[in-house]
């Protein structure tokens, strides 16, 4: 069973730091892609950072330039440093896990995702 707990969230102003991680256990090597997602209070969910279909990071264009996904396979963690945090920021963010692609790299598609942790709350103040 995959597990994924996340933490680092917190309250931060304008133009702050922050870095999420997600442990992740119950599966080993690289069995499973890993993302980061979002939801915002009346907002959908929202696929942040991840690997796409080429096994390279990409980005919502929103967090683009601010935002840094990162993994550590020996640690099976992911990570998420966030930078020039901006009010519209604020969310609860998810680690999320979904089988990888079978010719290779990772689904854009949240509904790919089926493995979820419980959130870290992210809030930025102005």
């Amino acid at each position: 069973q995959v597990q994924l707990v996340e933490s680092g969230g917190g309250s931060v102003q304008a133009g702050g730091s922050l870095r999420l991680s997600c442990a992740a256990s119950g599966y080993t090597g690289s069995t499973y892609c890993l993302a980061w997602f979002r939801q915002a209070p009346e907002k959908e969910r929202e696929r942040v950072a991840g690997f796409d279909i080429f096994s390279s990071t990409s980005y919502a264009d929103s967090v683009k330039g601010r935002f840094t996904i990162s993994q550590d396979n020996a640690k099976n963690t992911l990570y998420l440093q966030m930078t020039s945090l901006k009010p519209e920021d604020t969310a609860m963010y998810y680690c999320a896990a979904g089988p990888r692609r079978i010719s290779g790299g990772c689904y854009l598609d949240i509904s790919r995702y089926n493995y979820w942790g419980q959130g870290t709350q992210v809030t930025v103040s102005s």
